[in-house]
């Protein structure tokens, strides 16, 4: 179980086990249990929203940069705070190319097959990602996957965590409303190398003969698809709109990406709305 999951089957007026008991068979901390998040102080978000659009003008930016572009508008900040904040938004600084030396922990990897490769069809590959969406009040997570070859956003939604079993609900939406992609690219994040991930792939499994891809450690552009729609959400709706709150995140979010994929034309695929795009392999 999710650790939502876990928290919610705990009874507090069991009539035969203590809440000490319960949490000791879901193995689940009672510190956890009682922990309440707090809300992101408001100097901080702003920070972060700072620090986003400086991310997606120029990804390479690492601690020290991020920290002097912030310095340069105003903002007193040291290098430790800015660290602390990318982990919150879950970036990472990109580097030209691997670095070898650096051993990478993540128990499933998997090779990056796009290399070379000509995307000629619908649902050849998918490519699946995470993001930070800010709010006036707050910030959300929005975690989406598109189709390469037509652009087509084929699957999304927000969360306020960035948990495993939050992606693999986006995957299996995804599948049911269009069917098996031949191959899916990711990252190299946590939610993508778990357990509950590569168990979509396995036999019996919903995505069973799906291949795995997965970007280069630090590559600016393996994911290139992907990342051109969070800029273009970004820039050309989020940061002219902030929403509210989550539920008006959701509302606009599914605004923007309809128009997206009907109205928008791309002139990478022939000056024409991705729905389109996709019509012509039906």
């Amino acid at each position: 179980m999710s650790l939502n999951e876990q928290r919610a089957s705990i009874e507090r007026a069991h009539p035969t086990l203590s809440i000490s008991e319960q949490c000791a068979v879901l193995g689940l901390s009672r510190s956890t249990l009682y922990y309440k998040p707090r809300e992101a102080k408001e100097e901080d978000l702003r920070i972060m929203r700072l620090m986003d659009e400086f991310y997606l003008e120029d990804p390479t930016r690492g601690t020290r940069r991020l920290r002097d572009e912030l310095i340069d508008v105003g903002v007193k900040i040291g290098r430790d705070k800015v660290r602390t904040l990318m982990r919150r938004m879950h970036i990472a600084c990109v580097y030209r190319r691997p670095r070898t030396t650096v051993i990478d922990k993540a128990r499933y990897k998997h090779p990056y097959l796009l290399k070379g490769l000509k995307i000629e069809r619908a649902h050849q590959v998918w490519a699946i990602d995470m993001t930070y969406i800010p709010m006036r009040g707050g910030y959300m997570y929005m975690c989406a996957i598109i189709d390469v070859w037509s652009r087509y956003i084929v699957g999304w939604s927000v969360s306020n965590t960035m948990d495993a079993d939050w992606v693999c609900s986006v995957v299996r939406d995804a599948v049911r409303t269009h069917g098996t992609p031949e191959m899916i690219n990711s990252d190299q994040g946590s939610q993508f190398t778990s357990d509950e991930y590569q168990k979509l792939f396995r036999a019996g499994a919903v995505c069973e003969g799906v291949r795995i891809s997965m970007d280069g450690k630090g590559r600016a552009i393996d994911n290139v698809f992907i990342e051109r729609f969070w800029r273009t959400l970004k820039h050309d709706h989020i940061y002219l709109r902030p929403p509210e709150d989550g539920v008006d995140l959701c509302r606009t979010c599914a605004q923007f990406i309809h128009f997206y994929n009907h109205r928008r034309k791309h002139s990478s695929i022939g000056k024409v709305p991705p729905v389109k795009r996709l019509a012509l392999a039906a």
